[in-house]
């Protein structure tokens, strides 16, 4: 079959569906545990509300729009059945509210500088209006804005804005917040875990399709399953291992045209894990899940 390149995507009224990507990467000396160690803990972000790893605890219901119909339903449906085969929760709902939004556009800044006046804890957790104008700046041809949740003890979810931690201020969220809580939480005096946990609440994805066009639909897909399940640490450094996420990061050779072993065991581990412990419970949880995939036990 043909590349199907984003310029295809873009100009053509029909198209064959392009095919979900099953590559894996095995590489040499990937089952050492410090090799391991050091994939997990730069790939992934902690939440600045506790300082652990978020994860969707409620089913993901992403929506796709900008590229013609077949393919924005592909790209959903890619990052759905990438969510179901590493344990993610999925909203099998026909008509589920969206928590992932994944929008093809040629003026991102202009929608982000609109979701910035507008709604603001969307562009993810800031202390001042400076911190929201850098977040919402548009750097990346694919680019995710992250709002994230704190569960205490009780599961009880509260929002992560800085904005909604004083007395009387509202959450600027549309839709549905009557499950959040903006007070204070729950929690252990443990040191391997205080019993909160941190939840992805809504992921924004904005991509530029002038500077995608070499790229097939099946790699951008995965690229975006994987900012859509987890809050990268960057998305210009080159991981230690064969990723997805070397797709576009400057300067990687022979990045990965599809999710890789690592990308799978890694998110696999994710969901795997403990969500309540420490951050350091949280990496080791992972590195050793990975280990023993690419073990095959």
């Amino acid at each position: 079959m043909k590349r199907a390149t984003l310029l295809l995507l873009m100009t053509l009224g029909t198209a064959a569906q392009a095919q979900p990507a099953t590559e894996s990467v095995t590489v040499t000396g990937a089952r050492s545990r410090q090799v391991l160690d050091r994939f997990v803990q730069s790939f992934a972000a902690p939440t600045r509300r506790t300082g652990k790893l978020a994860r969707w605890d409620d089913g993901v219901c992403p929506t796709a729009v900008g590229l013609k119909p077949v393919f924005a339903r592909y790209i959903s449906q890619r990052l759905k059945t990438v969510a179901a085969e590493v344990g993610a929760p999925v909203n099998t709902s026909t008509g589920c509210k969206p928590n992932i939004e994944i929008i093809f556009t040629t003026a991102p800044q202009a929608l982000m500088d609109n979701v910035r006046r507008k709604q603001a804890s969307y562009i993810g957790y800031h202390d001042n209006s400076h911190q929201a104008d850098e977040l919402a700046k548009v750097t990346h041809a694919i680019q995710a804005w992250y709002t994230t949740a704190t569960r205490d003890l009780r599961g009880r979810p509260m929002v992560d804005s800085a904005a909604l931690q004083g007395v009387g201020e509202q959450s600027n969220i549309q839709g549905d917040t009557s499950a959040l809580e903006f007070g204070a939480s729950a929690v252990t005096g443990s040191r391997l875990g205080d019993g909160r946990r941190s939840t992805l609440y809504h992921v924004i994805i904005v991509a530029e399709p002038a500077k995608l066009l070499d790229h097939e639909i099946g790699a951008l897909a995965d690229y975006i399953a994987m900012l859509a399940l987890t809050q990268l640490s960057s998305l210009d450094a080159c991981q230690h291992l064969p990723s997805i996420v070397n797709l576009l990061a400057p300067g990687c050779s022979n990045p990965a045209q599809s999710l890789t072993e690592s990308d799978l065991g890694y998110l696999r581990g994710l969901y795997k894990m403990g969500p309540s412990s420490n951050l350091r419970g949280q990496e080791d949880a992972i590195a050793s899940a990975m280990q023993q995939q690419l073990d095959g036990k």
